[in-house]
């Protein structure tokens, strides 16, 4: 694997009810900050046993089911699905075919403008999901493939192409999308896993929870932290207040509040991938900032690709995400922007801000710190009894903007020797 650079009702009847139509924010349990934002209900498609379409809305900041409508015949035997966005869902047959599927309401009804078949055979995966962003993953004999999506309504090969094969070993028993490229599945024997997919052979998996999850048979995801997923036919839901950053610990359950105790009883289920997302807390320069804060500002600038450079010109300078400071894109300059400082500090002025901690209690938002050459932003253990980890970085005018992986007891982080770095921890983290 190489790691790339760049229950509080228990209606178990369908119900209708009102839908809510405004921006809802629904913020997680602890304390972190983190948010996920909302521009409405969560949207969820399903199939039943006969064939017939069903969509539900869920209020996001409690949890409570709004709706459930049922419609009409598919006309085929569903085998998978994915929904692309709020009125177009991608259907599988089990003889292979690809259906398309076009909602014309889901208000107080749930009619269909049209099913249309845009692929005759080829498509046998027995799971499917739409990241809201452009990709469509689907499993099958343990392999995860990946197409890029081009239309909101795909008509065949045109809109749905660039298949890659992005490798094997994806033995799961349920997959959702959490995000651009980012996907979380539960295995047979409860482990709760997220993966960052970043290309063929190119991929990070990350075990959130080690166990308790054997029991859910679906799992559905609108982004922004907020998971579905299905249990002895009851719908729990939970919350992760810092969806990138590889640690589980935080993720809110409400296992006596769910969406329904029971009455669940879809073959398929699929959520609009783009329901929802995460709200990157805001904090002041120089001031208190929360570790998901400190993460989200990370990968903002990973997300942009933001290039490397040790001009003393601000002009050349870069903002964060809140637009209120600028900084100088190298090394140190990328870790001052994490923890919101001001101005820019250096390798050998970042420990006046910080102080050190032993290498074994790192977590997400702490730094590896080699005064005299290079720093590293630390994103989470991979195995922490083993020592791996992953990182962010502005590595080096060739590389830029970096996400990798190192051992913290043996070789190189970032091209300098392991040994050579310190663990520190910014003081005003909270």
């Amino acid at each position: 694997m190489k790691l790339s650079p760049a229950l509080r009702r228990a209606g178990s009847a369908l119900a209708v009810g009102a839908v809510s139509l405004g921006m809802v924010t629904t913020v997680g349990s602890g304390t972190a900050a983190a948010a996920a934002s909302c521009g409405g209900d969560v949207s969820i498609y399903g199939t039943l046993a006969d064939g017939r379409l069903t969509y539900t809305a869920i209020a996001p900041n409690t949890g409570d089911r709004v709706k459930t409508l049922i419609g009409p015949d598919l006309g085929f035997e569903p085998k998978a699905m994915a929904t692309l966005n709020f009125n177009t869902i991608l259907v599988t047959s089990t003889a292979g075919a690809l259906y398309r599927v076009d909602v014309q309401t889901n208000n107080n009804a749930l009619a269909l403008a049209g099913i249309t078949k845009i692929w005759d055979s080829g498509w046998t995966f027995d799971k499917m999901t739409y990241d809201g962003a452009g990709r469509l993953y689907g499993t099958v004999s343990g392999e995860l493939h990946r197409y890029n999506v081009t239309e909101d309504k795909p008509s065949g090969p045109a809109h749905i192409g660039q298949h890659q094969v992005i490798d094997s070993g994806f033995v799961l028993k349920t997959l959702a999308a959490a995000g651009k490229d980012r996907l979380i599945a539960s295995t047979a024997d409860g482990r709760l896993l997220g993966y960052k997919i970043n290309g063929v052979s190119d991929w990070e998996s990350t075990q959130l929870k080690s166990d308790g999850w054997s029991a859910v048979d679906s799992l559905v995801s609108p982004g922004g932290g907020l998971y579905y997923g299905r249990t002895n036919g009851g719908m729990y839901w939970y919350h992760d207040a810092t969806p990138y950053d590889n640690d589980g610990s935080d993720i809110a359950y409400h296992p006596n509040d769910p969406v329904d105790a029971s009455g669940w009883t879809q073959t398929l289920l699929s959520g609009f991938g783009n329901d929802c997302s995460y709200v990157v807390p805001s904090s002041t320069a120089d001031g208190p900032i929360t570790r998901s804060e400190v993460m989200a500002r990370a990968k903002n600038w990973y997300d942009r690709e933001v290039q490397y450079s040790q001009s003393t010109n601000m002009a050349n300078w870069e903002y964060g995400p809140t637009n209120d400071v600028k900084y100088r894109t190298d090394c140190s300059g990328f870790v001052s922007m994490a923890w919101h400082l001001n101005p820019s500090l250096t390798t050998y002025s970042l420990p006046t801000v910080s102080h050190q901690i032993s290498k074994s209690d790192l977590q997400p938002g702490d730094i590896l710190n080699y005064s005299q050459a290079h720093v590293v932003l630390f994103a989470g253990w991979i195995d922490k009894d083993a020592g791996t980890f992953n990182y962010y970085s502005e590595a080096n005018p060739t590389s830029d903007m970096n996400y990798g992986s190192a051992d913290i007891n043996s070789g190189s982080i970032d091209g300098h020797l392991y040994s050579s770095y310190v663990a520190l921890r910014y003081d005003k983290i909270v």
